[in-house]
């Protein structure tokens, strides 16, 4: 609509009063008198008439305001309280601050020394390098999606400051067994690199400073310090006054008979958890203990890539005590994880749980890893 205002009101019109009353003639002073009235009264016309000429109608557009309901979200993160945005990507956060610390990745074809301390089954041993030699994206023996290699895409989306990302091609280049248990049944985290230098004393495998990460994983019977109670596994790199090298490395060990339901979980639950409680979780591959310690592994060996020497992707400002990429979706498996639920996962024909296929036609249940790019945990087994 328009508004009409009119600055001018012709109320206010004024006619002049000069017509004489008599026709007596008038003196001089008279007629001065008149002509001085005729000419103030036509002067007032005039200047009314040029106002009234001057009066003009204006019109004001009123602005009409529609709301924009056409919301832009940002793809990398799905909106909040929005119930029909996507859930593929849990625990998504504007909170975490993941800072790159200008420290080296793991951007090189990635060799992994095995060290197996103590007595391990071949068949377990088959398990976890069934998993390791997943992990690479090999199209001629590519395993049926959701993969070890697709979850391994979210590791490889971080880079180093020259805009490497870290490889995607893994290998077990190497095994060392220990079964005499040359540094004891117990280890601690010094000890433990005492276990590496033996290793790579005997030589079974180089001292790789550029490609090489060395994973030592004991069996049931060896204990570690804080296992059980505050770690499942972990990561740092050796001294050099003990190994004679820094090199990378992360331990795991199987937690079968000493503590499954803390770093085996949801293959077993607390006992807390038995009445009432969600009941466990059939294992993919029948072994607790060790499918339990495959998502560890995978938890570490994600860490290890991305911060091999403790200074490069983590949050938080002390880097003796870093939140990784893996602790940030620490017990997320599948869609709609978080708050205790463990997530959308599968189950095979037999009941067994998994979210990951592998090589061999293995399964496996391993968590997610926050992504940098969605800043959110994401893996490839997610619903939409």
């Amino acid at each position: 609509m328009a508004a009409v205002s009119s600055p001018c009101s012709l109320k206010h019109f004024i006619y002049p009063s000069f017509l004489p009353y008599s026709l007596t003639v008038p003196s001089l002073a008279e007629i001065v008198t008149t002509m001085l009235s005729l000419f103030t009264n036509l002067l007032l016309f005039l200047s009314l008439l040029i106002g009234l000429c001057n009066c003009r109608v204006t019109t004001t557009n009123e602005e009409v305001q529609t709301l924009n309901t056409n919301t832009h979200f940002n793809p990398q993160v799905p909106p909040l309280r929005t119930l029909s945005s996507s859930k593929r990507f849990e625990g998504s956060s504007e909170f975490v601050k993941l800072k790159y610390h200008m420290g080296p990745v793991l951007s090189s074809p990635i060799n992994i020394y095995l060290i197996w301390y103590g007595k391990w089954p071949q068949s377990q041993k088959l398990l976890i390098k069934d998993f390791l030699n997943s992990i690479s994206d090999d199209h001629h023996r590519a395993s049926p999606s959701p993969s070890v290699s697709d979850w391994w895409r979210t590791v490889s989306l971080y880079t180093d400051q020259t805009g490497a990302n870290i490889s995607r091609s893994v290998s077990i280049a190497g095994e060392y067994s220990d079964l005499r248990y040359s540094h004891g049944t117990h280890l601690t985290r010094l000890s433990v690199q005492d276990v590496i230098a033996t290793a790579v004393q005997a030589k079974p495998f180089p001292v790789d400073h550029r490609n090489g990460i060395y994973l030592i994983l004991t069996a049931e019977d060896v204990t570690m310090e804080d296992f059980c109670r505050a770690v499942c596994g972990f990561h740092y790199f050796t001294f050099p006054s003990k190994v004679g090298y820094t090199l990378p490395y992360a331990w795991v060990g199987n937690s079968g008979k000493q503590c499954p339901e803390v770093c085996a979980y949801p293959f077993a639950v607390p006992g807390y958890m038995g009445g009432g409680g969600p009941g466990h979780l059939t294992p993919p591959n029948g072994d607790v203990g060790v499918d339990g310690m495959v998502s560890v592994i995978g938890h570490e060996l994600a860490e290890l890539s991305s911060n091999p020497l403790v200074n490069a992707w983590y949050a938080g400002e002390d880097p003796t005590a870093p939140t990784e990429i893996g602790d940030l979706c620490e017990g997320l498996y599948g869609t709609g994880g978080g708050g205790g639920y463990i997530g959308s996962v599968m189950k095979d024909g037999e009941g067994r749980t998994f979210n990951l296929n592998g090589r061999n036609g293995r399964k496996f249940l391993v968590q997610w890893i926050w992504s940098p790019v969605l800043k959110a945990c994401a893996g490839p087994n997610a619903l939409d």
